[in-house]
């Protein structure tokens, strides 16, 4: 059986990546666990790793969202305040807002999320979505 064990991301520049992505993760339980010139990864218990890598050739960024490759990663949260909370340390951070917090009717009644993009283009959901309670 396979399972999920990790996921890498490539970026421009790793000590300025990581900069901007450290105080999220961290919002997300995660904790950094290398911190370095070509590399950094984060770690949480029982959920895959998260890297970041530095480009190959530089210059080849950011990543357009909606071409071929990478379209967003979704981190589900316990709560809304949770979304709000995680979104404006994302934005203090220098993420750029897609969509602030509001609810998605289109995905279900219950889904509430919000979207950030960071210099490289690398976009990140934070969604809630409570199970259904009727």
């Amino acid at each position: 059986m396979a399972t999920f064990d990790h996921l890498g991301i490539t970026v421009d520049d790793v000590p300025s990546a990581s900069t901007q992505f450290n105080p999220v993760f961290e919002a997300l339980g995660y904790t950094r666990a290398h911190d370095g010139e070509d590399h950094a990864y984060w770690r949480r218990t029982d959920e895959p790793e998260i890297l970041l890598y530095t480009a190959r050739e530089k210059g080849t960024g950011p990543h357009v969202h909606g071409r071929v490759g990478w379209q967003h990663l979704a981190f589900a949260v316990d709560s809304r305040d949770e979304v709000d909370r995680i979104h404006d340390i994302a934005v203090a951070a220098g993420w750029s807002e897609v969509r602030e917090p509001k609810d998605y009717p289109r995905f279900s009644d219950r889904y509430y999320a919000s979207f950030v993009e960071d210099a490289n283009g690398i976009r990140l959901e934070i969604m809630h979505n409570p199970p259904r309670t009727d």
